[in-house]
């Protein structure tokens, strides 16, 4: 609460603004509450140089934090704590002992020495300083003539292609540990210093000409290798172009950095600061600016609004005994902190003549700090948990993962950005196809540089910039590539190779190609521009090019046409079945086998249910194993075929895991026996895709369930609910996918600055109330020169028909 304080209920545990704590009394009928109230005293400077204490309340959101660093020396603390009992609001001041029983003195002091998760997650969110490998300077590296590519990675003892690590002893390339949120590798990097003794690896993709992430398997800890510009350099990978200045910059990336932030920051222009709702700029936590920017367009978006700030009261009414574990909740109070005008108000204009008077700027106590919101999104996964710049757009597909696993309402507000994406595969000797159907959410353009309309200016300005190089003269004024959209969308629709493809019509490999167009076009439309790839030299690079993006937008000739008139369709057949003569040749969790195993499940059965969904652990293969224990084949050996497919449709796959629409037997078994009524157990695991832990939070979160009922009917309530324009849907438990006209208009773009998404900045510029408007961070101002032919990614809403 904005002036009240926080109320925290002493039976739940949940904390209540003066707004809301009338609502819960009545609602719950719990009548103990502890007030806490912050009193913030802010030093000003005095006529003789001493400090004026002013006070104030300090503003309480949660962990929506004024933008002024309050950990500074400029600011001291009083803290005030009351137990409050309702309804005659009667308060003892703490510490009581006399006037309080032992148990309630005793919650009382647990939870005031309590650290909040603000608090608890800051000390966290900066790294340790890496130290130096004591291998680094007599590191040993083989003669044995290994060149590593520039792409095209894979596990030389797998067919994994991410988090791949490069042993800087004998050049091998095999991937990394499996990590707890499903993605990692097989261990194969570890398995090979145990077996050879060589002791550090670096992971491929991190590669910059700034370093690398390096990883000693002896000292069992990240560190820093002084020399890694040599290492790398014994297997090919040519880490720094060129000499690097005292000054730390590389001649050539000064003028295009300096450019490129300049006009994408729209420096040099006095802006003008925004104020009110919609226009509250969110603190870097410590490069987070990927996170800020995708946030600020995800509420720029009215379903997002409706489904987070609408339902608010709702969600923090019924949140989770712990909120700062629920997406829901941390979401809303996110979404409400961006939209509610609270934290983002014009100064006073006493203020603003004090300024002018004593000509100095003061900052103004405006934005928000969501180190909870980071904290949370972040937690388990190994890249965003960590203070490293991150790729926005894989933040955002991470983001919409999580709203897709964490229902709110009726309504999914995902649903706007998912399509289909229809893929046609041709055998080129055969002449046969097929037809596949996949969801997507972003629709990623290739560069087209062959394209670019400028090719004699930049051929010009390539053979000044060597020559400038050579002769150490200052660089030519950069040229940027220009090219057209109409090129890009060219790329995307042209067919290209398919590797490995096995033809059901020859029985035998052949070239295939694959074409992709759109099933369904989504109500908003995400274009990302894949500006990052990596050089001939090894050099991970960004295309530093000018895009022509268009304000208004027309995809409708990419529509899917299906099987047309002449096609013929490739056979149904399955690629030759072969057993391997050494089981453990297949890639298999061995670890998540036994767990399955010691349940007493056959062990056949466990080798094929961690294999058929991908490895991600024994909880989703017991899912697996119970949707499929009734097969006659059930116990058989695994068997896979020569390309590496399944060799049943009926078990197919990791897309089949957990469509049932029954939640498992056993599971709701288990949560009846811990008191809870039969359909509420059913009720909570479907919505929570049959997880134990997070179906008893959801029983918590609805502690009024509704009645049984035909779930015949539910689906038809759900259909009549939904929006009209719902035309498809993949499967009885699949996606909704909202279809319509495929004319789209810009409304917003993420640009990044930098030469690698793993460093640089982040801003975002959002059209609102017909103008421009630039998300910096924790400045919004409105946008003189909206650079849209610079952005990463771009947000397209459709035009209605």
């Amino acid at each position: 609460d904005s002036e009240g304080g926080l109320y925290v209920c002493m039976n739940t545990f949940l904390g209540f603004g003066r707004e809301h704590i009338e609502r819960h009394y009545r609602k719950t009928g719990q009548c103990v509450y502890l007030h806490l109230k912050r009193h913030v005293i802010e030093k000003v400077p005095g006529a003789s140089g001493g400090a004026l204490p002013k006070r104030r309340n300090a503003k309480l959101f949660l962990d929506l934090e004024i933008s002024s660093d309050l950990n500074s020396d400029d600011f001291e603390y009083e803290d005030e704590a009351k137990l409050v009992i309702f309804p005659d609001h009667y308060e003892i001041s703490l510490p009581n002992i006399e006037e309080l029983p032992a148990l309630v003195t005793i919650a009382c002091d647990a939870l005031l020495s309590a650290k909040s998760p603000y608090r608890k997650q800051e000390p966290d969110s900066w790294e340790e300083e890496l130290q130096a490998s004591k291998h680094a300077k007599t590191l040993v590296q083989l003669d044995n003539g290994v060149r590593i590519p520039p792409s095209g990675w894979k596990c030389s003892k797998c067919d994994l292609r991410e988090n791949l690590w490069l042993n800087l002893t004998d050049g091998s390339v095999l991937c990394g540990k499996w990590f707890f949120d499903g993605s990692g590798g097989n261990g194969h990097a570890m398995e090979h210093y145990k077996e050879t003794g060589y002791p550090l690896a670096v992971k491929l993709g991190t590669i910059t000409p700034d370093g690398a992430d390096v990883y000693s398997f002896d000292e069992e800890e990240p560190v820093l290798d002084p020399h890694i510009a040599k290492h790398l350099a014994h297997f090919g990978i040519d880490m720094l172009q060129m000499q690097v200045t005292e000054n730390g910059l590389r001649d050539n990336d000064i003028k295009p950095r300096v450019s490129e932030w300049e006009v994408i920051q729209e420096a040099g222009v006095k802006l003008k600061p925004m104020y009110g709702p919609g226009y509250t700029g969110m603190k870097n936590l410590g490069n987070s600016c990927y996170l800020n920017a995708v946030m600020q367009a995800i509420f720029s978006i009215p379903e997002f609004q409706r489904a987070y700030v609408g339902n608010l009261p709702r969600i923090f009414d019924y949140s989770p005994l712990d909120p700062t574990q629920d997406f829901n909740t941390q979401m809303a109070k996110l979404g409400h902190g961006l939209l509610s005008g609270q934290y983002s108000k014009p100064p006073m204009k006493s203020e603003l003549i004090e300024q002018v008077m004593k000509e100095e700027h003061k900052p103004q106590h405006n934005g928000i700090s969501p180190r909870m919101f980071k904290a949370f999104i972040s937690k388990g996964h190994p890249e965003f948990s960590s203070n490293r710049q991150q790729d926005a757009q894989e933040f955002f597909l991470h983001l919409i993962n999580l709203v897709e696993r964490n229902p709110v309402g009726s309504e999914n507000p995902s649903d706007v950005f998912r399509f289909l994406v229809e893929e046609r595969t041709q055998c080129c000797q055969s002449r046969k196809v097929r037809y596949t159907e996949r969801v997507d959410y972003i629709m990623q353009l290739p560069v087209a540089m062959e394209a670019a309309a400028n090719k004699d200016e930049l051929i010009a300005y390539e053979l000044k910039r060597r020559e400038a190089e050579a002769a150490r003269r200052p660089l030519p004024e950069l040229v940027r590539a220009k090219i057209p959209f109409s090129a890009c969308l060219q790329a995307f629709s042209e067919p290209s190779n398919v590797e490995d493809f096995w033809s059901s019509a020859l029985q035998a490999k052949s070239a295939g190609v694959k074409t992709s167009r759109f099933a369904s076009f989504p109500e908003y439309l995400v274009v990302q521009i894949k500006k990052f790839t990596f050089g001939l030299d090894w050099i991970p690079k960004k295309l530093d090019v000018s895009i022509d993006m268009p304000d208004f937008l027309d995809i409708s000739h990419l529509r899917a046409r299906g099987l047309q008139p002449g096609e013929e369709e490739l056979p149904d057949i399955a690629p030759p079945i072969v057993i391997p003569d050494d089981p453990k040749a297949l890639d298999i969790d061995e670890s998540s086998v036994m767990q399955l195993a010691e349940m007493g499940f056959p062990l056949e059965a466990c080798r094929k249910a961690v294999y058929y969904t991908g490895n991600l652990g024994a909880e989703v293969a017991f899912n697996w194993i119970i949707a499929h224990m009734e097969e006659p084949d059930f116990a058989e050996p695994l068997v896979i075929s020569a390309f590496g497919e399944v060799a049943s449709s009926g078990t197919g796959a990791l897309g089949a895991v957990g469509l049932d629409n029954q939640p498992p037997e056993e599971m709701v078994a288990i949560l009846i026996s811990m008191g809870f009524q039969r359909n509420v157990a059913i009720q909570a695991l479907k919505a929570t895709n049959s997880n134990l832990e997070r179906a008893l939070e959801w029983i918590f979160s609805h502690p009024d369930p509704e009645e049984e009922s035909d779930p015949a009917l539910d689906t038809m309530d759900m259909e009549n609910n939904a929006n009209a324009n719902i035309l498809a849907e993949t499967g009885s438990e699949g996606p909704r996918i909202k279809d319509g006209p495929g004319r789209y208009e810009l409304f917003g773009f993420i640009s990044h600055m930098g030469t690698s998404t793993m460093s640089g900045h982040y801003v975002c510029h959002l059209r609102k109330e017909g103008r421009w408007v630039i998300y910096n961070d924790i400045r919004v101002c409105a946008s003189e020169r909206p650079p849209k032919d610079l952005g990463y990614i771009y947000f397209y809403r459709r035009i209605p028909s």
